[in-house]
């Protein structure tokens, strides 16, 4: 068995699972609701400059593959819609905070990230966009994984 510690933070740092998979696997591995929150944001944050670097420096290489070039235009079609109405507006923070904020499968740092380098958001702005919105999944996910427990333990107390 792993630590848990180390096996939350594998699990919010994947792209397909990121807080939705680290904090409830945290405390079903025995973490406090509160720790697992902060060690998951925290993985989960460290995330966006590693995108970011990717994007910057590695993604030209990349582009030359066909295979990653045609999954990453058809990715890019598919979310462009989202945030590009919002771009260049005053929505445009509310938008790239939502997207990444409410958990729901292919959302959160990593579509936010690539959607901010996309449309060019300035990194500053990106950056509190991207992480308020983290906060605001692991506040949402951590908030589902405590009821959830709550509302178990008072389901088996009454059979």
């Amino acid at each position: 068995m792993f630590n848990p510690i180390i096996e939350s933070i594998f699990w919010s740092l994947l792209p397909i699972s990121e807080l939705r998979g680290g904090i409830p696997i945290a405390v079903y591995r025995g973490m406090t609701i509160y720790s697992a929150f902060i060690v998951c944001v925290v993985a989960n944050y460290c995330v966006i400059p590693v995108v970011f670097f990717f994007l910057d420096n590695l993604h030209g290489y990349f582009m030359r593959n066909r295979i990653y070039n045609k999954i990453f235009n058809k990715y890019i079609e598919g979310k462009r819609g989202i945030l590009e109405e919002h771009i260049g507006t005053k929505w445009e923070f509310f938008a790239l905070m939502l997207l990444v904020g409410i958990p729901l499968p292919i959302t959160g740092a990593y579509t936010g990230t690539l959607l901010s380098w996309f449309f060019e958001i300035p990194r500053k702005r990106a950056y509190l966009a991207i992480a308020t919105g983290i906060i605001l999944s692991g506040l949402i996910v951590s908030m589902v994984v405590f009821f959830g427990i709550r509302t178990l333990d008072i389901f088996i107390k009454i059979i």
